[in-house]
């Protein structure tokens, strides 16, 4: 099997990763390089400056072709922020053929007939994806083709953003040089990152804790019961510390990654819980409380838990998720966060890494990665047809209409 090279951008709030990846056998990535620049021109996962967007993508990207060698034309793109929602949708349809047996057509229709919502105008469709199906009443059926039926019904999960916010992203990512493969919902690359079969079939959430939003995806029975995003995320934990300890913003995120703990503990030695810290003014220092720090940050900490909780309440699933929560996203690394989260929701807790990597992976096994490595991994399992699709030169400079887009989906989720 000739092997493909496909590439990933995590267009993020505080970074943007450009990772070049071989597909191998397996499903294993061999990492050829990665090009990571900080953000700029973004707020809460929505481009807000152009240029600056512009600037920061075509840097991560050239970091990443020098490394790797691999000149970048097209690539899957991650899409996140405020302005992301979701909706499950049914569609039913008769079985067309005279002998009852279920067709891949029948299948396309129900699927178009669950896209048949009303959306509002300033709003897109990223996703369409058929989550399971009924034939005759009978639900839970994975595979319907070549089954025989009266009445076909299939649940579907469509996820939607705002049409500005969406292009806005086209166009930086074009302005840098590099036509879009598809766009992706960042928690559903991660998804494809962090967790297994067996994680989605038994029941998890998947929770992507980046700098400024924090993106959940609930999997139920191998298929996504629900998708959100939630506008907080590492950046409220650095500026809490800055309004508190009045510390400038990069002394804050250092105290953060050095010295942060979601669960603040009283300090047994007074001497090892003082942090001396730069102040506002120059050469000015001053001394901080290790303890009084990590109360901030624990405040906070169970805040988002509390947020992330409603959330997966509010998804309408209310059977229980075996597998529990897998965090992931660079916010997942702060110190005792998973440990936090067991003890308030009692269920399991666990720090999702990507894992099956090769080559230059030791530069990206972490959390913070995930949504780059699961656009790859994304990419390569159910972005083949996108490769060579007659819509890339569509209406929407590189992605078609959305309706060719919702037939190369139906294609690539169809059985």
């Amino acid at each position: 099997m000739a092997q493909r090279t496909i590439v990933g951008i995590d267009v993020g709030t505080t970074k943007v990763c450009t990772i070049v990846a071989q597909i191998q056998e397996h499903g294993r990535l061999n990492i050829l390089g990665v090009g990571l620049t900080p953000s700029k021109g973004l707020d809460k996962g929505v481009i807000v400056n152009i240029d600056d967007a512009v600037n920061t993508i075509a840097t991560s990207v050239e970091k990443a072709e020098r490394l790797s060698g691999y000149r970048i034309g097209t690539a899957f793109v991650g899409v996140a922020g405020r302005h992301v929602s979701s909706l499950n949708s049914r569609g039913v349809v008769a079985v067309a053929r005279s002998d009852h047996e279920i067709t891949r057509n029948d299948i396309g229709r129900a699927v178009e007939a669950a896209q048949a919502v009303a959306i509002p105008t300033q709003r897109e469709v990223i996703h369409v994806i058929p989550r399971a199906y009924i034939v005759d009443g009978h639900e839970g059926i994975r595979d319907p083709i070549g089954m025989s039926g009266f009445r076909l019904e299939v649940e579907t999960h469509i996820v939607t953003g705002e049409v500005m916010a969406i292009q806005n992203l086209i166009k930086s990512i074009q302005r840098s040089g590099v036509d879009i493969d598809d766009l992706v919902l960042q928690p559903l690359a991660s998804g494809e990152a962090v967790l297994n079969a067996e994680d989605k079939e038994r029941g998890v959430a998947l929770v992507d804790i980046g700098g400024g939003t924090t993106d959940i995806a609930v999997f139920v029975q191998g298929g996504i019961w629900h998708t959100s995003v939630i506008a907080v995320g590492g950046n409220q934990f650095t500026n809490d510390i800055v309004l508190v300890q009045q510390t400038p913003h990069h002394t804050a995120e250092y105290l953060k990654i050095k010295y942060g703990s979601a669960i603040a503990e009283a300090p047994t030695d007074e001497a090892e819980d003082q942090i001396e810290v730069e102040g506002f003014g120059p050469n000015e220092k001053k001394t901080i409380s290790r303890y009084l720090l990590n109360q901030v940050i624990q405040a906070r900490a169970e805040e988002v838990i509390e947020l992330i909780y409603n959330e997966i309440r509010r998804s309408g699933y209310d059977g229980l998720l075996p597998a529990g929560i897998v965090i992931t996203g660079g916010s997942a690394q702060l110190s005792r966060f998973d440990e936090l989260m067991r003890d308030m929701l009692g269920v399991p807790v666990r720090v999702g890494i990507p894992d099956n990597l090769y080559g230059l992976s030791e530069s990206i096994d972490s959390p913070s990665y995930a949504t780059g490595v699961g656009l790859v991994r994304w990419g390569s399992q159910h972005g083949i047809a996108m490769l060579n699709s007659s819509s890339v030169n569509g209406e929407r400079n590189g992605l078609g209409t959305s309706y060719d887009r919702f037939k190369n989906w139906l294609r690539e989720f169809l059985p």
